[in-house]
């Protein structure tokens, strides 16, 4: 649902009708509060909320197992290294620098 120009509420207008703010966010609505002309805050529900962190959770979920297939694409394809080795040659080059 796209923000409209009746969405965007100034700090004042919100301290005086919190509200009525309230209930038209707990019927849908999102409302963004700016402060100084500047977006501040947002208003939403508590169920939306909510769903926002799940879906944020799932997309982080899902980029943990497209990161574990390309590592083991890694390992099947033969691209691994041994962490000692690395840590070894590294070693080295710093001591030579």
């Amino acid at each position: 649902m796209p923000i409209t120009a009746q969405d965007i509420v100034s700090l004042t207008t919100a301290r005086a009708q919190l509200s009525e703010l309230a209930d038209q966010v707990k019927a849908g609505a999102e409302k963004i509060i700016t402060k100084n002309g500047e977006g501040y805050v947002a208003l939403v529900d508590t169920r939306r909320l909510d769903y926002y962190h799940r879906l944020k959770q799932a997309r982080i979920h899902l980029l943990m197992l497209d990161e574990a297939q390309h590592d083991l694409e890694d390992v099947a394809a033969d691209r691994t290294h041994d962490a000692r080795e690395v840590l070894a040659e590294r070693k080295q080059a710093r001591s030579r620098a």
